[in-house]
């Protein structure tokens, strides 16, 4: 399954984003995709292997989250 985290702060290491992950129970990230962009609000998709379930109560807790300064906007792709 797909989780998609915008607004991550420019220069996040994928390393970070894992351990942040891990904060909230995923603790196995599968890849770590950036997604092109502007720049200006950076976005990254995580592939992990979770649930529908867990990935949805995963993003309830994160969206909306504020971490390194920032707003993040989660979202569980189902595709």
């Amino acid at each position: 399954m797909k989780l998609w985290i915008g607004n991550v702060e420019p220069g996040t290491s994928d390393a970070e984003l894992r351990e942040f992950l891990a904060r909230y129970g995923i603790d196995q990230v599968d890849s770590i995709q950036q997604v092109e962009g502007d720049g200006s609000r950076p976005a990254v998709v995580v592939d992990v292997p979770a649930t529908a379930d867990m990935l949805n109560k995963v993003t309830q807790r994160l969206n909306g989250l504020h971490w390194k300064g920032r707003t993040l906007t989660v979202q569980a792709l189902t595709r």
